[in-house]
Formats: structure tokens, C-alpha cells, sequence
């Protein structure tokens, strides 16, 4: 079976290293909890609040030891007033036999308003 897997992490300001360094956090803390390898990953969809614009996030998911063959793909969130800033959020698709209700979805930092509904 194909399943999502959400998370998201924030950063203190747009700095290259601190994007790099937290969604390589943010997608290595996803990799744990769900006992993923990198071969079950089918891609990795990240996007950024337009605020963030010193790195693309996908470098650091390409860095990781094992990783280098993993599809990522980056993109801006929408711009809506009012919304959390500085903000990196990761969509990863997996091949697993986990049931959805047993995923573990992993929020990070001021992230973790986002779905304290989530958050184990």
C-alpha cells in the first residue's frame, strides 16, 4: 500500500543553513517513528511560506546518506494572511503495510500548532 506521511518543522529566520538543518531533522524524525527506509519512499513534497527563500529544502533530503536517490520536489505554500511563518512542511509518500491510523505524522518547532491533534 502507498501512504502519506505530513510533518512540518519552523525555523528561527531564513537562513540556508537553518533550512537545510531542520528539514533534514523534520525528514530523518519521520524516517524514525515510521521505521522508514529510504528505498519505501516513493517522493518527497515540500513546500516553504513564501517567507523562506535562501535554500531549496529538497538539498537537504538529497544529502542524507541513502537519500540521493529519493524524488524531491519543492514548492511555495499559499500566501494567506495570517498563516505560520517561516514554515517548512513535508509531504513523503511511502510504500508501506501500515494502516493511515497508525502513521506517525511529526511536527516540529512552532510546527506543532499546526496539528497538536497529531502530535504523539
Amino acid at each position: 500500500m502507498m501512504r502519506g506521511v505530513r510533518g512540518a518543522t519552523t525555523i528561527e529566520r531564513d537562513q540556508s543553513e537553518l533550512v537545510l538543518a531542520e528539514t533534514a531533522k523534520l525528514v530523518q524524525e519521520i524516517a524514525k517513528v515510521n521505521n522508514i527506509l529510504p528505498e519505501d519512499i516513493i517522493s518527497v513534497l515540500i513546500s516553504t511560506t513564501p517567507d523562506i527563500t535562501s535554500a531549496f529544502p529538497a538539498k537537504a533530503v538529497r544529502s542524507l546518506e541513502g537519500w540521493q536517490y529519493v524524488p524531491t520536489m519543492c514548492m511555495h505554500e499559499m500566501n494567506v494572511p495570517g498563516a505560520l511563518p517561516l514554515c517548512i512542511r513535508v509531504l513523503m509518500h511511502i510504500n508501506t503495510d501500515v494502516h493511515q491510523k497508525d502513521i506517525h505524522h511529526v511536527y516540529l518547532n512552532n510546527a506543532i500548532s499546526l496539528r497538536p491533534d497529531l502530535i504523539k
